[in-house]
């Protein structure tokens, strides 16, 4: 069951009936062209050179024996004269200046004039008499308006023949999957390929080893598994763990997205759905792998209704994977980061019965991918990866890729031969938050603001215990940001609990705060907005996801993607919830603020201190604000908050 598949596949027939098709093609347009010459010259091989002769000529050649006239006819207005040596007669017309037709033969109209009435006579009426004569160039020319025409006729009926195949073709497939095939000829992938997730590797090496050896679990009474969903954030890397899981195991790999099944045409999804299963089998063992399946399999409530495209492809994608023989040799794989918008039917067992975590990675494994994405390119000798891996915390394996390409481009740019630890941070800061604004020129009043803005941020984060450290300050625009404070873990964490939540609500108000104690409490700006609206989000996730609040604790609100409402307000909570959390996440956003302020006013020549140096050198970096911060404390009123 594990061995490769030696069959051919079936493009290789198609390709051979469209070349047979081609070459028919020719021969046909080149027996027609070599037709129509053949007509040509065969209808006007020799051309007729027109040459006047005089009638004395004539009448010499007539009355001579050895002469080439063989007969001289008048009929009508048309005088014959037969060649001996052309079978073509020559004609030519006579009349006389009144206009009379003489219909006497030639030598009789002439005969009997001597002296000067013969030779006018002779000059008068010449005869025209035509010659043959082989031209090639107007032969060439003959043909050339012949045939051209034919091979234009032949190629417009030869584009409109393709065309017709082509629409009846596309007509035939509309219905068939459009899958990526990944076989023997492609690039395998293995889990050596794949750095981190040694989790997801371990979930999915007992689905290689049931494609090797099927028989040593079906000895025992085991059935193979029919799917595995690949659930994870954006970017960690399950469409290449996917496969990696097909190079391990070297079967033929089917790749699909979800959106590829939808067409504005009922049915048709269900059809590809079909025929995409059809050539998993023929090819198994195989691997099916559909991407953001959340696409065409989110969950089916009571007003969608059965007709629904989306849902018909749902039902065939369920009808397909129960219907598969233990002995399929056929694996579905599927990935998405949307779990929660999944169909029940679809993730019961039978169906996907294996559910893999594909996590961001954690710092190790983040130093991993840095390393791989790095290997190659040209790097002075003290860069430090394993910083960068500690700073990039919730990257995914997408964003370590970004890094190390935007690394290499500020490195070309810059114009230096290796990528050095400057380079790393710019593209770091880069991919985190933007590019540096540098033509974004503000006042001296802007830059004051701007100075204390992030200070507040720096004062309020380093005072409070369950905050993270503050690793750099920069009032430099960046993004769409007048300045930026990053706040760094010490190391990867699973989970916060509520004091590091409000904390973190607090420095993030601790901007806003800053600017209405130095400037006054009507001169706040609109520099805090993207503050105001994170401490809205975090405070709104506080309450109605993790059961945070005061008058709410230990609840939790069923969201809107959940598909549960209410018959009155159409929401998943009723008016009086609704006002609940208003007041929850306002007196988490008022709290935040006051402590905040309890600490800036604490610490107000810190605040300055931090405002002076910021406006002197624009940005400080960790061991520059050690210094400036040592004197911060805490004062008693906030720890009592806590």
């Amino acid at each position: 069951m594990a061995e490769k598949m030696t069959k051919k596949p079936t493009g290789r027939t198609n390709a051979n009936n469209n070349r047979s098709n081609a070459i028919r093609s020719v021969l046909f347009t080149f027996i027609l062209i070599c037709l129509g010459v053949y007509l040509v010259t065969s209808l006007n091989y020799g051309s007729m050179q027109k040459t006047e002769v005089p009638i004395s000529e004539v009448i010499q050649r007539a009355n001579d024996s050895e002469g080439n006239i063989a007969k001289i006819t008048v009929t009508g207005e048309t005088l014959d004269i037969t060649l001996k040596d052309n079978d073509k007669p020559t004609e030519t017309s006579r009349k006389d200046g009144a206009g009379t037709l003489y219909d006497q033969g030639l030598i009789n109209y002439c005969d009997g004039l001597a002296g000067d009435e013969l030779t006018k006579c002779q000059e008068t009426y010449p005869v025209i008499e035509y010659k043959e004569n082989i031209n090639t160039w107007g032969i060439i020319l003959d043909v050339a308006l012949t045939v051209l025409p034919i091979i234009a006729i032949v190629i417009f009926l030869s584009w409109m023949m393709r065309q017709a195949n082509a629409a009846n073709n596309q007509s035939m497939s509309f219905g068939k999957a459009r899958a990526r095939l990944y076989g023997p000829d492609k690039k395998k992938v293995t889990f050596k390929d794949v750095a981190g997730n040694e989790s997801a590797k371990q979930d999915l090496t007992e689905i290689v080893d049931f494609l090797k050896s099927p028989k040593k679990y079906e000895k025992l009474g085991a059935k193979i598994p029919r799917g595995v969903l690949l659930a994870g954030e954006p970017g960690t890397g399950k469409t290449l763990m996917a496969r990696a899981v097909a190079g391990e195991a070297d079967v033929p790999f089917f790749s699909i997205s979800g959106s590829e099944f939808a067409e504005m045409f009922v049915g048709v999804g269900a059809s590809r759905v079909r025929d995409l299963f059809s050539k998993a089998k023929k090819n198994a063992p195989s691997i099916i792998f559909i991407d953001e399946i959340d696409a065409v399999a989110h969950k089916r409530d009571a007003r969608g209704g059965a007709g629904r495209e989306d849902e018909q492809t749902l039902n065939q994608i369920l009808v397909e994977m129960d219907g598969f023989d233990n002995d399929s040799g056929v694996i579905v794989m599927a990935a998405t980061n949307r779990v929660d918008m999944l169909d029940k039917a679809l993730l019961r067992p039978g169906r996907f019965d294996r559910h893999v975590n594909v996590a961001l990675p954690e710092r190790k494994d983040r130093l991993e991918i840095l390393k791989v994405h790095f290997k190659g390119k040209p790097v002075e000798e003290n860069v430090d990866l394993e910083a960068l891996a500690k700073k990039t915390a919730g990257s995914s394996g997408a964003d370590l890729a970004n890094i190390a390409n935007e690394a290499a481009i500020t490195a070309a740019r810059e114009g230096h031969k290796a990528i050095s630890n400057k380079d790393l941070t710019e593209a770091f800061e880069r991919v985190a938050i933007g590019p540096e604004r540098k033509s974004k020129v503000m006042n001296d009043k802007e830059r004051k603001i701007t100075a204390y803005h992030e200070a507040g941020h720096a004062v309020v984060g380093h005072v409070l215990p369950d905050s993270d450290p503050v690793h750099k300050v920069t009032i430099i625009p960046r993004g769409q940001t007048g300045g930026v404070t990053w706040f760094l873990p010490p190391e990867d964490r699973s989970y916060k609990s509520i004091y590091e939540l409000k904390d973190i609500l607090a420095r993030a108000m601790g901007g806003r705060v800053a600017e209405k104690l130095i400037f006054g409490k009507d001169a706040v700006t609109t520099g805090a907005s993207s503050d105001l609206k994170n401490v809205a989000e975090l405070a709104k996730s506080m309450i109605v996801e993790e059961g945070m609040g005061d008058g709410t604790r230990n609840l939790v609100f069923p969201s809107e993607a959940t598909g549960y409402y209410t018959i009155s307000t159409g929401k998943p909570y009723s008016e009086k919830t609704a006002e609940l959390i208003d007041a929850e996440i306002k007196k988490l956003s008022d709290e935040a603020a006051k402590r905040a302020e309890e600490v800036l006013k604490a610490n107000k020549p810190v605040l300055d201190k931090l405002a002076e140096e910021l406006l002197a050198h624009e940005t400080l970096e960790e061991t520059e604000l050690e210094p400036i911060l040592k004197d911060a404390k805490i004062p008693e009123i906030v720890k009592l908050h806590k």
